[in-house]
């Protein structure tokens, strides 16, 4: 599985941020056809990014296509403009149930046949962002191989509840923690939700924390200037890696000793210890850190 700490919108309609994109920091490089971009330039959104998706592949971007949602009607041209052999994936938004998904993995493999691209080669984040989609999370992350993350969308979310968004966010905690423990539970990446307030670095830096103490693995992005502090904080520091390390060499000379259980530092070292330590280590190693 690729790192998706940071994943970073981008208007599919603005040829000159997607052009500045390929300095970004970014995991994945979002290219968005919906919230974005205006309901007049949505064709000019799928020839933008259908031009550009070479662009930002030779410079060695994960793409990920956002999309419409289903019930707009701009859903199939979408994907025809998004799937190429340069596409990483798509954004499938507003997932209510597993037949939603299905839907969209219809047209998509229409695609890949059209294109003579490995069936299954274009991969999916979904966005569930409605009381359905977060009660029906688990099933939603199951229903189609596809999937490789599923992502919690709180301003859609907040609107279906009919509740207000604050920057305390305690009307999301439940839906939040909800999606991420049923991607985990499904063996998908949790993605999380986007902060909004893209000037306050403070504010970011909690809420990615935040996130991360949930179980969310990434982040959704809508200024580069967040980037930086969401791949620091979702990533392993030294001082985590070198506990780790340790973690695994005495763990496994108290295996060569005939025992389970040990420790470090005072602390207890089992098998749950090592498993989260060997991620750590696992995770360091994607990034590009020497172990």
């Amino acid at each position: 599985m690729s790192i998706m700490r940071s994943l970073m919108f981008v208007p599919g309609n603005r040829k000159d941020m997607l052009e500045k994109s390929l300095s970004f920091r970014a995991d994945f490089i979002v290219p968005d056809m919906q919230d974005s971009v205006p309901l007049s330039e949505k064709q000019s959104a799928r020839d933008v990014i259908h031009d550009m998706l070479p662009v930002l592949a030779e410079a060695h971007k994960k793409i990920v296509v956002r999309v419409n949602a289903m019930s707009t009607g701009l859903l199939e041209d979408d994907i025809k403009a998004g799937v190429s052999p340069h596409t990483f994936g798509l954004n499938i938004v507003n997932i209510d149930t597993p037949e939603d998904v299905a839907i969209a993995e219809k047209l998509v493999t229409e695609q890949e046949r059209k294109q003579g691209l490995e069936q299954g080669s274009i991969k999916f984040i979904i966005y569930l962002e409605s009381a359905l989609g977060v009660t029906n999370a688990y099933r939603n992350c199951l229903s189609s191989d596809r999937i490789i993350a599923a992502a919690f969308g709180a301003e859609d979310f907040t609107v279906d509840m009919g509740v207000n968004r604050t920057d305390e966010g305690n009307e999301i905690l439940v839906p939040r923690s909800m999606v991420a423990i049923a991607a985990t539970a499904a063996g998908v990446v949790p993605i999380d939700v986007v902060y909004a307030n893209f000037r306050d670095l403070d504010g970011l830096e909690k809420d990615v924390i935040a996130g991360k103490n949930m179980g969310y693995k990434g982040k959704f992005a809508i200024h580069p200037g967040q980037l930086d502090s969401i791949n620091k904080l979702l990533s392993p520091n030294a001082e985590e890696i070198e506990y780790a390390r340790r973690v695994v060499e005495v763990f496994e000379e108290s295996l060569s000793e005939g025992k389970g259980a040990t420790s470090l530092d005072g602390k207890m070292v089992d098998y749950p210890v090592v498993k989260r330590a060997q991620n750590i280590l696992g995770i360091a190693k994607d990034i590009g850190y020497t172990i």
